[in-house]
């Protein structure tokens, strides 16, 4: 008798987050959630990760309606969100208090598997969302961010996993958000995680497409022991995305291995899709075949995305290469920090600072932060000489402590100012996006009576609107070699750093 592999589906989420810079909007999603509902997946990630901002900050959507109409449309479904433990679904750590409400309103607005992870790998950043989630009584899935290093070996990952299983965790994920697990990294890690925690541990694995490798990755492992695999279905995989939904499925026929999906409705949400992609085509990244550069720069798939289309905005879309080169020389000054939100953003906003102005000539102050411990502890030491320069910037010491346990009770001043603000509801969920995105809530508390945005174009117009993407390089090509400083904005979160750059 086969054993039934368990799936989890990424369209809504992951899939189109780093395929198409997270624009989709819901109603090119609600269609189709009556067959993911019927599909037979373990659970449907479909909120979290960069979404949340991505609704407020583009579509005009509040993220909360959106876990609503899910939850309304998929009632059979596990929901599964990406959170980003004490960062919550921002970009820097967020008082104990507050880390309970959000996790309580999203428990309350339908969610029920929280996939929960730290950007360093730093238990102290897990623990107090993780409990969160199990008073809640929902699905509590404590994550490894996997990456390579010096210093990152396969007992290190089995420790961590043993860490996480102390906590109370339902599950444990291996997190591969750049598509840098190979196959046999994830059989030891997988086999040694079900030996060292107990054959019942359920084991999750995501992995990402980038790099080619990953699907033989995830057969391997299935076959030391993983119960649940992440994968996206077809007509919405690849390049920086992931592997395709049907490609499991057929890769399992004649094995010892099955899984629960009808492959029917499978074929229903391919074609979705495949109509849906298309209008949202001056989103889309180009890095479209296997990119085994990705081993060395290991930016994950949502980011090489996301960056791509900001350096293409500001006309400086040919130095994506040179900044993926520097991506190693930044991390391991920082100590050798897995590359997933927010440390991806920091480490690679770095490294276009260093290509463009010379190596840490200018440091943008999260990076100052993740160099004296306020986003918490890496698995290596630190450059000593960077250190230095960032606590002069930051005009702040070094810490060893939780970043959590410097903060004060924010939640009444967050709400004081939220419930100020024109178009605020007074709901804590309204508070909540606030508290996330202080510089982009106003302007869509202000519109959010306009409507959702839909930012999808039939093909036609969406060709003609991704040649037209970048008008500053258009001006270069007309006028000949550049004479005269440009100034780039180069947006981290919610910051907006301007960087100069002098001709050649």
């Amino acid at each position: 008798m086969p054993r039934t592999v368990e799936v989890t589906e990424l369209a809504l989420r992951d899939g189109h987050q780093s395929l198409l810079a997270t624009r989709m909007a819901l109603e090119d999603m609600t269609p189709i959630c009556e067959d993911i509902d019927q599909a037979g997946y373990w659970s449907v990630e479909c909120w979290g990760g960069a979404t949340y901002d991505s609704c407020i900050r583009f579509l005009n959507e509040d993220p909360w309606e959106r876990l609503r109409t899910f939850r309304k449309l998929m009632p059979n479904s596990r929901l599964q969100m990406l959170l980003r433990g004490q960062n919550l679904l921002g970009y820097r750590h967020y008082e104990d208090t507050v880390v309970d409400r959000f996790v309580d309103k999203s428990a309350e607005n339908g969610m029920d598997v929280f996939r929960v992870f730290d950007a360093l790998n730093d238990i102290r950043n897990l623990r107090r969302a993780l409990e969160a989630v199990r008073r809640t009584g929902k699905h509590a899935e404590g994550t490894i961010c996997y990456t390579t290093s010096p210093l990152h070996t396969v007992d290190k990952f089995i420790e961590m996993a043993k860490q996480l299983q102390d906590l109370g965790c339902d599950s444990i994920c291996i997190k591969d958000m750049a598509a840098l697990l190979r196959p046999q990294p994830a059989f030891e890690i997988v086999k040694g995680i079900k030996e060292a925690c107990g054959e019942d541990t359920l084991v999750h694995v995501h992995v990402h497409a980038t790099t080619g490798v990953t699907l033989v990755s995830l057969m391997k492992a299935i076959e030391a022991g993983a119960d649940i695999v992440d994968t996206c279905i077809s007509s919405l995989s690849l390049g920086p995305g992931h592997n395709p939904t049907e490609a499991l499925v057929e890769m399992l026929q004649a094995t010892d291995y099955t899984t629960r999906l009808d492959k029917a409705r499978l074929l229903k949400i391919k074609d979705h899709f495949a109509k849906i992609r298309p209008r949202y085509a001056e989103f889309e990244s180009k890095f479209v075949g296997v990119e085994t550069e990705i081993f060395d720069s290991q930016i994950p798939g949502g980011m090489i995305s996301n960056m791509e289309s900001q350096l293409k905005q500001q006309g400086a879309g040919d130095r994506v290469k040179d900044v993926l080169n520097e991506v190693p020389n930044v991390r391991k000054a920082a100590g050798y920090p897995p590359l997933v939100t927010p440390s991806s953003q920091i480490v690679g906003t770095q490294a276009v600072f260093n290509v463009m102005m010379g190596p840490y000539k200018v440091l943008t102050g999260e990076f100052a932060d993740l160099m004296l411990g306020y986003y918490g502890e890496t698995i290596g030491d630190r450059d000593p000489e960077v250190i230095a320069l960032a606590a002069a910037h930051a005009k702040k010491e070094p810490i060893t402590t939780r970043p959590a346990d410097l903060l004060k009770p924010e939640w009444e001043e967050l709400r004081g100012k939220a419930l100020a603000l024109e178009g605020c509801n007074g709901s804590d969920e309204d508070v909540l996006t606030y508290a996330m995105f202080p510089q982009v809530a106003p302007k869509f508390f202000a519109h959010r009576s306009e409507g959702p945005k839909n930012l999808g174009r039939d093909p036609v117009t969406a060709a003609a609107a991704a040649a037209a993407a970048s008008p500053a390089a258009k001006a270069i090509d007309a006028k000949g070699p550049v004479t005269s400083p440009i100034t780039y904005q180069v947006r981290i979160g919610n910051t907006s750093h301007a960087v100069t750059v002098e001709p050649s």
